[in-house]
């Protein structure tokens, strides 16, 4: 069963700020505690990644999965959906990035769906989904904060 979450925070810096780093998939492994490993696969005429591979801490072990993501409202928002996982069977998501009442500040809110591929209780799903999201906003807000 496909669990979804919303979670946002406001960050302390233009909404610009927050996009570069979010689309920075070479420097991730510097501020995202949980991840092991990353590798861009595929980049766009661009030199956006467009497909990425992840191996991250998860559920008491290593997790690996690959993400294709889509440009088509940036830099409003971005958004992608798993193309493979060992663990996850759906892990489609998207950040949205909306300026605050001052243009220093943005709420970026986090939207995620994730479905395990082995069965776990609703409630599990729940939190690991929540706890996801709220890592990774935070992670975010202290990177782009410590970046301005």
């Amino acid at each position: 069963m496909v669990q979804r979450a919303t979670q946002s925070i406001v960050v302390a810096v233009a909404p610009s700020a927050v996009y570069s780093v979010v689309v920075d998939f070479d420097r991730y492994r510097d501020w995202v505690a949980d991840l092991k490993s990353i590798e861009v696969l595929e980049r766009d005429a661009d030199g956006r990644a467009l497909e990425v591979a992840f191996r991250a801490a998860a559920f008491g072990r290593s997790t690996k999965y690959t993400l294709r993501y889509d440009y088509s409202d940036a830099p409003e928002s971005l958004s992608w959906h798993q193309t493979w996982g060992d663990v996850t069977e759906t892990m489609n998501g998207s950040y949205h990035f909306s300026g605050g009442p001052s243009v220093l500040t943005t709420t970026v809110t986090y939207d995620l769906e994730v479905a395990l591929a082995v069965p776990v209780p609703q409630f599990i799903q729940a939190r690991a989904a929540s706890r996801i999201q709220r890592h990774a906003l935070v992670e975010l807000k202290t990177r782009v904060e410590a970046l301005s």
